[in-house]
């Protein structure tokens, strides 16, 4: 908070002159658990110090509560700043910002991280601002891919093949002996068969 104050002195003491912040794109899409870069950029001379730059980077939700994203203050990065929601969840780019722009990798997004950011930088040449808005939407559960039916190899063809014909001779034997123990189990259709053998043999002779 403190930190918060001396920065709206700091960049309300100043008058926007030539000096431009803008955002990299003005609208952000990701998924809950990823990560995004946010990025602004603003007009920097060769010979501008360093120790006038001020940033205040923060983010606001639809009930208008404010969150510290990222501070600099007289060009030393306040690391305190990071704290609540996006503690230990935001890393800035330190060789970009030395080329006027500002880099801020969010990690471990969540659906709470949705609202509008805004980058306020001061430095000699004047003070600017401008802002984007990140929309963060819940993670889809991803079904688990299907295995693909795998086909019979030529040898499990020829193993199945097998079976079916021993099962198909096991099934006429089977029929076979039944058949036999009706015929010989019944006295009556036993001298049938003999009458009919004898009479087969007589018409032979």
């Amino acid at each position: 908070m403190i930190c918060r104050i001396l920065l709206l002195i700091s960049l309300t003491s100043c008058v926007s002159g030539t000096f431009v912040v803008k955002v990299a794109q003005t609208s952000y899409q990701a998924e809950e658990n990823h990560t995004i870069t946010l990025e602004w950029m603003f007009t920097t001379k060769p010979d501008s110090s360093s120790t006038s730059l001020i940033i205040s980077c923060y983010m606001v939700t639809g009930n208008n509560e404010v969150s510290d994203l990222y501070i600099v203050y007289k060009g030393v990065e306040v690391s305190e700043s990071q704290v609540g929601q996006f503690a230990g969840r935001v890393q800035s780019d330190k060789d970009a910002l030395r080329e006027g722009r500002i880099r801020l990798h969010v990690t471990r997004l969540r659906t709470d991280d949705s609202g509008w950011y805004t980058c306020d930088v001061k430095t000699n040449d004047g003070v600017s601002s401008d802002r984007c808005r990140l929309n963060v939407t819940a993670a889809v559960d991803q079904p688990e891919p299907q295995k693909p039916t795998e086909r019979p190899q030529p040898e499990s063809q020829g193993r199945i093949g097998l079976y079916v014909g021993l099962t198909a001779a096991g099934l006429a034997v089977c029929a076979g002996l039944y058949f036999t123990f009706r015929l010989y189990s019944n006295p009556g259709g036993r001298d049938q068969a003999e009458e009919h053998k004898l009479e087969n043999m007589d018409a032979a002779e």
